[in-house]
């Protein structure tokens, strides 16, 4: 700069012969009179807010039973399917029962128990979210 290092924010760092102020991260915090926002009123009463907080839950409860059957339709119809196709993966036998038998009889009930503990867990996070938003 022509006129001594002066510029829009006064001298500049090389003039001073200092090094430039570190910065400082501003986080908003909270103020005294700022209003705050009662979302378990807001749910109680029926409000619109509240219809929105109530109708989020409902929706991921419904996507994750979704999620959960399809996974179990899949994993249920795959099975027949393959059996059609390799028929000679039909005819196999263990311990003197067929496969498919053990499969679709016997193999779909952990299977199934499985899905069912972890819908349910899925479930709890879930309403364990809403329930966190709402004490906010």
């Amino acid at each position: 700069m022509p006129d001594g290092g002066i510029g829009f924010g006064g001298p500049s760092d090389a003039s001073r012969g200092g090094s430039r102020p570190q910065r400082e991260r501003v986080v908003l915090s909270r103020r005294a009179g700022a209003r705050r926002v009662r979302t378990r009123r807001e749910i109680e009463e029926q409000t619109h807010v509240g219809e929105v907080l109530a109708s989020g839950l409902v929706r991921s409860q419904f996507l994750l039973a979704t999620r959960f059957a399809l996974l179990v339709i899949v994993c249920v119809g795959v099975l027949p399917l393959a059996f059609w196709l390799f028929p000679d993966l039909a005819a196999t036998t263990v311990g003197g029962v067929q496969l498919a038998w053990l499969l679709l009889g016997a193999a779909i009930y952990p299977l199934l128990a499985g899905v069912g503990w972890l819908y349910v867990r899925q479930a709890e996070r879930n309403e364990q979210q809403f329930s966190e938003l709402v004490e906010d």
